[in-house]
């Protein structure tokens, strides 16, 4: 448990810093770099982010390189690669191999048939539907063995089994939440919820609920794993908070959906899920917090020239309504948060969702 190698966090494309800052205030010292965050540590460093982090797609590890000019060389150097040290046999594997024309090597299908036919004289089992998937790049002629801890994506909770449609992944919608400051110390309001995920995740926050709390993970196959020193780590008691999350919709499907997700994430007591059009909101009992949502956008849903309307009903009725409020509207489309009349920051850089790039639009205090 002493060994300590190189830990890979992959971000979504636009949330690498924020996901520094997130990995950094649990702890995790790491650096910026292409696609993520880069630290080094051990495998309870593994487990503790694939547990806490909120903004992490993957955790990879790094178990070890060599470098490989041709592929008589990469197979004999894969055979001898000291895999018992993290694989066990009886977990079958799935082998996935990125390289690039730096390399003497760049067939990635010659390549993944040397590294697999190596697994298999050292006793492994390869499954092309296998969840525990060891990675290789070649670059520049140097081969990087890593393999992927989390297994699902890490935007899979557990808790979200109802979605409409073009949903919120959890891991965005924790990302936009801090970009717009949240700290789990104010109320968060979603007037177009649809599963909950913005409203349920700020919840989540604020009770310090542990977002891998409820799922398995690719590491629990591994050779490393403690069970002991796992069920120890994942015990935690949620933090107190008299704050309230609320979310609403027009699409009673959709109210129902996020109440039933709500429920299953535990944070039914923490939530309100109304039924309601946009120009029906009403501000809610109690301190100035956070609006935040995920509104239709043309090429996501329906027609843009349609949706001008909804905008600018939007933003009179936070106009109207949330005096001290802020508003993070997250849209491809800047034509469409302007029709809000709000009062916007500069934007930020695109974040890519669902085949888009989007942008949060965010206000200071209203």
């Amino acid at each position: 448990m002493t060994q300590t190698f190189e830990i890979f966090l992959t971000a979504t494309p636009g949330f690498e810093s924020a996901l520094l800052a997130e990995a950094e205030a649990a702890g995790l010292i790491g650096e910026l770099t292409q696609g993520g965050v880069t630290m080094t540590g051990g495998w309870p460093d593994v487990w503790r982010a694939n547990l806490v982090l909120r903004g992490a797609t993957r955790v990879l590890v790094r178990i070890g390189s060599f470098m490989a000019f041709h592929l008589a060389q990469l197979d004999k150097r894969a055979h001898k690669f000291p895999w018992a040290d993290v694989l066990r046999t009886d977990i079958p594997l799935r082998v996935e191999v990125t390289t690039n024309r730096k390399s003497k090597i760049y067939h990635a299908g010659a390549a993944t048939q040397r590294i697999e036919t190596a697994l298999k004289a050292n006793g492994y089992q390869i499954s092309a539907e296998a969840e525990l998937v060891v990675k290789l790049r070649i670059d520049d002629n140097r081969v990087t063995i890593s393999v992927d801890t989390s297994g699902e994506s890490l935007h899979k909770r557990g808790h979200k089994q109802g979605v409409g449609k073009a949903p919120m992944r959890e891991t965005l919608a924790s990302l936009f939440l801090r970009d717009c400051g949240y700290q789990g110390t104010e109320p968060v309001l979603d007037p177009m919820c649809g599963s909950g995920t913005f409203v349920i995740e700020a919840a989540e926050i604020a009770a310090g609920l542990y977002p891998g709390r409820s799922r398995s993970f690719a590491f629990e196959q591994l050779a490393s794993f403690d069970p002991a020193a796992w069920d120890a780590m994942r015990q935690h008691s949620p933090t107190p908070t008299d704050l309230r999350f609320y979310g609403s919709d027009r699409d009673a499907g959709a109210i129902r959906m996020s109440r039933e997700n709500a429920d299953r994430a535990g944070v039914t007591d923490l939530t309100t899920f109304d039924t309601l059009p946009v120009d029906a909101l009403m501000r809610p009992d109690g301190p100035p917090g956070l609006v935040i949502c995920n509104p239709p956008y043309g090429d996501r849903i329906g027609n843009p020239k349609l949706l001008f309307g909804l905008y600018a009903t939007l933003g009179q009725t936070l106009k109207a309504q949330f005096s001290g409020w802020r508003v993070g509207i997250v849209t491809s489309d800047a034509a469409l948060a302007n029709a809000t009349g709000l009062p916007f920051k500069p934007k930020g850089a695109p974040v890519p969702h669902g085949g888009l790039k989007v942008w949060l639009f965010q206000t200071g205090k209203l």
